[in-house]
């Protein structure tokens, strides 16, 4: 059972507007992120992949980082459109981020443009935002979305939306 969108305030998405399968487009918007005291990323190079019912995803170029803030970590998994994916610890400040970045070293056909980006999961770190905005992470431990002003919801990852 699909839940019912919320309301949509003037010049908001609605993730249920979002496609599947997830569109990639690239946005001028600044996006940071901080950890432990230090800026590790400040970008205006900013791509985010929407998909229906997940707030957007944004992917920062490597090289945008800090030197030496993205390290590899273990694991991996395995997205049915870009591909298989690998993880990365984040280095801020005195502090690390266990496996709270991810990229798609080589992503299926479509997603190329994310082959030299990552994506972090804003829960994992002090704070990222976009356009200024400080961003809630995307409920669940999961997804990765960014959840800001800007969109409406519902958003997956909730209680009870295992099954959209």
């Amino acid at each position: 059972m699909q839940p019912v969108p919320e309301p949509i305030r003037p010049g908001q998405e609605s993730v249920w507007d979002y496609p599947r399968p997830p569109r990639v487009e690239g946005v001028d918007v600044r996006v940071t992120i901080d950890l432990g005291g230090e800026r590790v990323v400040d970008t205006r190079d900013v791509v985010r992949v929407l998909e229906t019912s997940h707030p957007p995803v944004y992917y920062l170029p490597i090289g945008a980082f800090v030197p030496f803030s993205l390290t590899p970590a273990h694991g991996s998994s395995f997205c049915e459109f870009k591909g298989a994916a690998r993880y990365l610890d984040v280095r801020g400040g005195a502090r690390v981020a266990e496996r709270a970045a991810w990229n798609y070293p080589s992503p299926e056909a479509g997603y190329e443009v994310l082959a030299e980006r990552v994506a972090v999961y804003a829960g994992l770190v002090d704070e990222c935002t976009v356009g200024g905005e400080r961003v809630t992470p995307q409920p669940g431990h999961f997804y990765g979305g960014w959840i800001t002003s800007a969109i409406a919801g519902p958003f997956k990852g909730a209680a009870g939306s295992l099954g959209w």
